[in-house]
């Protein structure tokens, strides 16, 4: 019969919740080390779908306006950002708890090769930010008769 001694470190890294909690650690060391709050740091929720057509990505970005919203493409690369500013009204409100969060944000995406440089376009509505990127058309492959 072998013996071996009990290490917690080696008990903790073992588990199969391990990666989560060693991400969720540091994620709390550098948001404390930042000075970031992730019960008020905002990040805006993402879907993405796709057509013949089209891609279409949708950002909703509650409470902002389309002055806040940046949106740039370089290379392969589409990155929204902005701003959820938190205005506290001192005079008229006491706040008990805040929920909704706040501050500046960025969302990267990375383009596939078949987005057209030129077919991006962006509207803004009802707090909801939609991006469609337009597909190439398909190079179809010419039949060659040979005579």
């Amino acid at each position: 019969m072998a013996i071996t001694r009990y290490s917690p470190i080696d008990s903790f890294m073992d588990s199969p919740t391990f990666p989560t909690r060693f991400s969720d650690m540091l994620d709390e060391f550098f948001n404390d080390a930042l000075g970031v709050s992730p019960s008020n740091a905002f990040t805006p929720r993402a879907d993405i779908s796709e057509d013949d057509k089209a891609y279409h990505i949708d950002l909703v970005l509650p409470g902002l306006k389309k002055k806040d919203i940046n949106i740039n493409v370089e290379g392969n690369r589409l990155t929204v950002s902005g701003e959820r500013k938190f205005e506290e009204k001192k005079d008229t409100k006491k706040y008990h708890l805040v929920e909704s969060g706040y501050g500046k944000f960025s969302r990267t995406f990375r383009l596939n090769d078949d987005v057209r440089d030129n077919g991006i376009n962006a509207r803004f509505e009802d707090g909801v930010l939609h991006i469609d990127l337009e597909k190439k058309e398909k190079k179809v492959a010419k039949q060659i008769e040979i005579k």
